[in-house]
């Protein structure tokens, strides 16, 4: 299992413009989904653009070891033979995840269809991160858990329902993974699994779903929810995705050309799903340059250019409504805020605390040592912008990859050098990002 790696320490310093076009690597979310849907369908699925970071490279192991035939076909090119709803083949050793989340989760939900039994592991980060959210409605669907750590976290043993129950769940908090447990354990049900949401989560399983052959249907629940409806046990058919350059990603260097005096670059093929464009929206509130152009679309998913120029930021309120939108972005949405002039409040962030570490504390620590006045109050965090940044503290990253790269992000306009712990778990997301910061003008060492 992959528990332990080498620290890799960095130091970020202080710029000169960052100028040139890229491509960040394909979104996490939909190369899971792509790699999960390919696996339970029939025939040929070709994905392009993968993200081959560790995340999604376990999620196709785990695929390939329940029976799906995986192979790379080339850079970001990979062809899955899917073996149909349901028809996963006990794994001859425990599914080792490593650091995603993501990945363990949903194959936890399309396991959970399946008569047989998969054993999910990880590393130590992923070993502390909660799991009874997920296991919860499928307990209620027929699957049970026959082993696993204490507090219902990894490693467990997971043994499928042989008759899959569908049912009608009301999601606790507005959670993409939940309700795409949910979602791919409902495909081996006879009848209509349905979810409901009263915050509305990303909807990239909904649409994928669709693009293979589900009958889905998706209306509006409430002021800001949703009601999703899927008819269980279709034939899907492989298909082509062509995975978008992933938003979460992007923000990294988008929040880089901002606060760098000068700045002007370019970042192609972005994915603008609505439900994941928070960080778009709450950017542009604080005085962003942040334009988009050639709009297009693939699998479901609409994509465009952004051409970002440094910005004088001002600070903003974020409502806790936004937080499904950009759940991931608000450890880089933090050092906008910190380079910014007032105060930007964040609200409503407690899904932040179960995430790779407890980022909301983790966030404010990597401000603090760093000469950022901030506070967390409840679930908000609260950064005072003052225009500049001290810098020259050290960030622990506590193994997580956003918070390194936005601790990295943060030294690049800093007054003093930034120094990051630990650098290795940049690999599960992003695994070019240093180089491809370089290629722009970023100051490491």
């Amino acid at each position: 299992m992959t528990h332990s790696a080498p620290k890799t320490p960095l130091e970020s310093k202080r710029s000169t413009a960052l100028q040139g076009q890229v491509r960040v690597p394909g979104d996490k979310s939909i190369s899971h989904r792509a790699l999960i849907l390919g696996a339970l369908a029939v025939g040929e699925t070709r994905i392009s653009g993968l993200l081959e970071g560790e995340d999604v490279l376990n999620t196709a192991k785990a695929m390939a070891a329940l029976g799906a035939r995986v192979e790379r076909t080339g850079e970001g090119a990979w062809s899955v033979h899917g073996v149909g709803v349901g028809g996963f083949a006990a794994p001859r050793a425990p599914l080792d995840f490593g650091n995603s989340g993501t990945g363990c989760r949903l194959a936890m939900g399309a396991v959970a269809g399946c008569p047989i039994a998969a054993t999910f592991d990880g590393d130590a980060s992923l070993r502390k991160r909660p799991m009874r959210r997920i296991l919860d409605p499928l307990k209620l669907m027929g699957a049970r858990v026959t082993s696993n750590a204490d507090s219902g976290r990894l490693p467990m043993t997971l043994q499928g329902a042989r008759d899959p129950i569908p049912m009608s769940y009301r999601t606790p908090v507005a959670s993409a993974q939940i309700k795409s447990a949910v979602l791919l354990a409902g495909l081996s049900a006879p009848g209509i699994t349905t979810v409901i949401e009263v915050e509305a989560s990303r909807d990239h399983t909904e649409l994928m779903l669709a693009h293979f052959g589900a009958e889905i249907v998706s209306e509006k629940e409430g002021m800001h929810g949703r009601r999703i409806s899927l008819t269980g046990q279709p034939e899907l058919h492989g298909a082509d995705v062509g995975v978008p350059a992933d938003p979460s990603s992007a923000a990294f260097p988008i929040v880089a050309a901002l606060i760098v005096p000068g700045s002007d670059i370019t970042l192609r093929d972005v994915m603008t799903n609505p439900l994941r464009t928070g960080l778009f929206t709450t950017l542009r509130e604080m005085g962003a340059s942040l334009e988009e152009s050639g709009p297009r679309g693939d699998a479901g998913e609409p994509m465009a250019q952004f051409r970002v120029r440094a910005s004088k930021l001002r600070g903003v309120t974020v409502p806790p409504e936004r937080a499904p939108s950009m759940i991931d972005e608000y450890l880089v949405l933090a050092v906008a805020a910190a380079f910014a002039e007032g105060t930007t409040v964040m609200r409503g962030l407690k899904e932040l605390r179960v995430k790779e570490s407890d980022r909301l504390e983790a966030t404010a620590d990597m401000l603090r040592v760093n000469g950022v006045k901030v506070e967390v109050s409840g679930d908000d965090l609260i950064v005072e912008g003052k225009g500049h940044v001290p810098g020259g503290g050290l960030v622990s990253t506590h193994m997580d990859h956003r918070i390194a790269m936005s601790a990295l992000v943060m030294g690049l306009a800093s007054d003093q050098p930034v120094r990051v712990d630990d650098t290795a778990f940049i690999a599960t997301s992003f695994p070019d990002f240093i180089p491809m910061m370089r290629g722009l003008g970023a100051e490491f060492a």
